[in-house]
């Protein structure tokens, strides 16, 4: 079953390191195990640079982003638990198999045979795209497209953090780096009910971490950050969404005895930590990638009930290299969002 007639679609792909166009495309059925998305909204995640720049192993063209929403346009053989006109989103994660050892154990994100959004297959810098019935997301009717769009990547992957982290209701919870994936943690830390702690450089974002929910703020730019967590308490968990393995190996010092270091944010500086530190106390050092689909209900759910939301900046879908281009040189306060009406 087909909602429109039209044989082709606008698109915006990567054909080169860098280099984004406009295109259209011609429309293709949904396989079997695949739905087709009218999308309505993606946004433009600092990932997009795994196709943009050919950072992973690319077959140009390729069309990035893996911060979709939309409704489905058509089933493909064999699809069940999902209905035409449905509101879904599709993240970074394209679809587990069920069947390697790691989805077989409940652990989908780690699936052996999985495919990314916009890597190996066409993501939705486009107003359609085709993707793996495994992997969707149910999008709450309350939540518009665009609100919904940064929720599925920067939003599951902090919010799934903080789920699985080891900390409850009244521990120090520190956030390291207030952008993109930051603004949104924070937000989340205080409505799950820690005592929140902001991390930044220099004091200009004080008032914003405050706003978004901080208790605390401490501008790593004047003081040293372990310091300041270890005259609070210590924090139970630390959540580093900012880039640089210096970052995370100064924090790591200000976590109290069995805390855990979770790291979000991916850089070329390795994470210098002392055994000492790790041993003499039993803390932990560990990362996260994303959630699976499940928890991305959950993030969409928690966040309309809770009124968690990013922030961001609309542009239409013609204007995605400038959009690119924007969030690359870390203008973009806090995500980028492409809308194809």
């Amino acid at each position: 079953m087909e909602t429109s007639s039209n044989s082709t679609y606008r698109a915006v792909q990567a054909v080169s390191p860098g280099r984004l166009e406009l295109t259209r495309k011609p429309l293709q059925a949904a396989g079997p195990g695949m739905v087709r998305i009218r999308v309505e909204a993606c946004g433009v995640c600092h990932s997009d640079t795994g196709t943009v720049e050919g950072v992973f192993p690319i077959e140009w063209p390729r069309v990035p982003g893996h911060e979709a929403v939309g409704h489905i346009d058509q089933l493909g053989a064999g699809v069940q638990g999902w209905s035409i006109g449905q509101r879904v989103g599709v993240g970074f994660l394209g679809g587990s198999c069920g069947y390697c050892t790691f989805c077989r154990g409940g652990d989908l994100v780690n699936c052996l045979n999985q495919e990314y959004t916009g890597i190996q297959h066409d993501g939705g810098y486009a107003e359609v795209m085709i993707a793996k019935a495994s992997g969707l997301v149910a999008v709450p009717e309350e939540l518009t497209a665009a609100d919904a769009a940064p929720l599925l990547c920067a939003g599951l992957t902090t919010f799934s953090a903080l789920r699985d982290a080891q900390a409850r209701p009244g521990d120090l919870v520190a956030v390291v780096g207030i952008g993109g994936l930051g603004h949104l943690a924070v937000q989340y830390a205080r409505h799950m009910g820690f005592e929140v702690a902001a991390i930044s450089r220099g004091p200009d974002t004080a008032a914003l971490a405050k706003k978004l929910g901080a208790h605390h703020y401490i501008d790593s730019a004047a003081n040293d950050p372990a310091k300041a967590l270890l005259a609070l308490g210590g924090a139970q968990v630390v959540v580093v969404t900012a880039s640089g393995g210096k970052v995370a190996a100064e924090t790591f010092k200000g976590l109290r005895r069995r805390g855990q270091s979770i790291v979000l944010g991916v850089g070329p500086q390795p994470i210098e930590v002392m055994d000492m530190d790790l041993i003499f106390g039993s803390r932990k050092l560990e990362g996260a990638l994303t959630g699976d689909p499940a928890c991305g209900d959950t993030t969409l759910k928690f966040s309309a009930l809770s009124g968690v939301a990013a922030m961001i900046e609309k542009v239409p879908l013609e204007q995605a290299a400038d959009a690119y281009k924007k969030m690359m040189r870390g203008e973009a306060h806090f995500r980028m969002v492409l809308t194809m009406s």
